[in-house]
C-alpha cells in the first residue's frame, strides 16, 4: 500500500514562491515515476509536472520556467519549487506516484495566489 502526503501549500502574493511536498510511505520504488497535477475550482484536472527514475523531469508548458521539481529517493519525496507565481496557479496540488498499472494520490493541498 501507498500513502501520499502533500504539504506545504498557503496563500502567496503574486510574483512569490512556495515549496510543495510530498512524502511517500509504504513499498516505493526508484523505478516509481511521482510528479504533480492540480485543479482549479471549475476546471479539470491538469498535469503539471513529472519526475522518472534517474531523475529525469518533465513540465507542462504553462509552469516550465517557473517550478522545479525534484526528487529525494533517500527520503521517498518529491518537492515542487514554484517561482514567480500568478493568479491562474491557483489550485488545489495533487501529487501523485505512477506505476504500470496503478496511480496513487495523495490528499492534496491548497494554493491561492491572491494580493
Amino acid at each position: 500500500q501507498v500513502h501520499l502526503v502533500e504539504s506545504g501549500g498557503g496563500l502567496v502574493q503574486p510574483g512569490g514562491s512556495l515549496r510543495l511536498s510530498c512524502v511517500a510511505s509504504g513499498s516505493i520504488f526508484s523505478s516509481d515515476v511521482m510528479g504533480w497535477y492540480r485543479q482549479a475550482p471549475g476546471k479539470q484536472r491538469e498535469w503539471v509536472a513529472i519526475v522518472r527514475s534517474g531523475g529525469n523531469t518533465n513540465y507542462a508548458d504553462s509552469v516550465k520556467g517557473r517550478f522545479t521539481t525534484s526528487r529525494d529517493y533517500a527520503k521517498n519525496t518529491v518537492y515542487l519549487q514554484m517561482n514567480s507565481l500568478k493568479p491562474e496557479d491557483t489550485a488545489v496540488y495533487y501529487c501523485l506516484l505512477r506505476r504500470v498499472l496503478t496511480t496513487h494520490w495523495g490528499q492534496g493541498t491548497q494554493v491561492t495566489v491572491s494580493s
